[in-house]
């Protein structure tokens, strides 16, 4: 061997050494991992869903609060990750007087917990909670993927209550062929799988199946996980992402059959067949303020999905805004800070 070829094997060797020497200094410095360290308050709750109003320094620019909400499916952390990557503490810091629905860990006992009790119930009366404590006829409602598709059907049954509507990586149109989710969804056995699971669906089988739409990407991120470990920041982002992850709450087993054959399977929402406690949902109904906000290069809610909001809603004052990300960048992307959160934020102030 070369002198030349000896002295790089041995600076790779070496490089290779300190890497996992950085790394294993950085993976026992860390003593705990925060998520979601806005601070805040619980203002309401039911049973294991609560309202958090998130607290500020100063007065907010704008009179009407916004109530986020997100979806089922995973943890609404997603949104406040990390502070100085916090959609939360971007709207607050823009001048927005934020809540937010914590839907909670359902068990056994919420196996029969429907579609209305979380859109009849739970949304309207958090929405009725901030109108009679703020004296306001209306709220700002902000939605966002399955969350979104709740605030819609909460907005064409209860214009009256809604000031605007932001709606993110939001589905409206599921007979999509471009999702792999979508295609999936249409020959599941919805039945056999709630029966199955004893009416609560359990938070790893849904992640099992969206690690399924790309497994590359799992793979490629353990494969970097030494040098991701080395550098004490990506570290934290690291451990912090796989919190969310593994914070997966189950899901009730009557909404989740429901919205999988209504939505998924027979599309009924965007068809105007969709029924909720007995009254119709037309989304020519929803006629106050809207802006619809999808990411160019979402796997989960492709843009298909969420463009024709736009075109079935009854709303005069409406936009849509593409996002140069994928779904999780939306909150958690620089871009997110830089762009999006105060878009949205002016969209909103624009329309106090």
């Amino acid at each position: 061997m070369s002198t030349t070829a000896s002295n790089n094997v041995s600076d790779q060797l070496l490089e290779q050494v300190n890497t996992a020497s950085d790394a294993l200094r950085n993976i026992n410095s860390v003593h705990d991992v925060d998520v979601a360290t806005a601070p805040r308050e619980i203002v309401w709750e039911d049973g294991k869903v609560k309202l958090y109003h998130f607290l500020r320094e100063d007065k907010p620019a704008t009179k009407t609060p916004v109530l986020v909400s997100y979806a089922l499916v995973n943890r609404w952390e997603m949104m406040d990750l990390q502070p100085d990557r916090s959609f939360i503490r971007k709207l607050i810091s823009e001048g927005l007087d934020v809540y937010l629905i914590d839907w909670g860990y359902p068990t056994k006992v919420d196996r029969y917990k429907k579609m209305e009790d979380y859109i009849l119930g739970n949304i309207n009366d958090c929405v009725d909670y901030i109108r009679e404590a703020h004296g306001l006829a209306k709220v700002n409602l902000l939605g966002v993927c399955q969350g979104g598709t709740f605030s819609l059907i909460y907005s064409a049954l209860f214009p009256e209550k809604i000031k605007n509507l932001v709606t993110l990586v939001t589905p409206v149109d599921f007979d999509n062929e471009e999702g792999l989710l979508f295609k999936w969804a249409k020959d599941m056995d919805v039945d056999a799988i709630v029966d199955g699971f004893g009416g609560i669906i359990p938070g790893d089988f849904l992640n099992t199946g969206f690690d399924l739409l790309k497994p590359m990407n799992k793979a490629r991120k353990y494969m970097a996980l030494p040098q991701t470990m080395a550098n004490k920041g990506k570290l934290m982002n690291f451990l912090r992402m796989e919190h969310w992850v593994a914070d997966s709450p189950a899901q009730a087993g009557e909404t989740y059959r429901r919205f999988i054959k209504d939505m998924y399977q027979h599309n009924k929402l965007i068809k105007g067949e969709f029924e909720l406690g007995g009254r119709e949902v037309k989304l020519k109904n929803i006629n106050m303020p809207v802006l619809t906000i999808y990411a160019k290069h979402d796997h989960i809610v492709p843009p298909a999905t969420t463009k024709p909001i736009n075109d079935e809603i009854g709303s005069k004052d409406k936009e849509l805004m593409e996002f140069p990300g994928g779904h999780i960048g939306v909150f958690v992307g620089g871009r997110s800070q830089k762009l999006l959160t105060p878009a949205v934020a002016s969209w909103l102030t624009e329309r106090d």
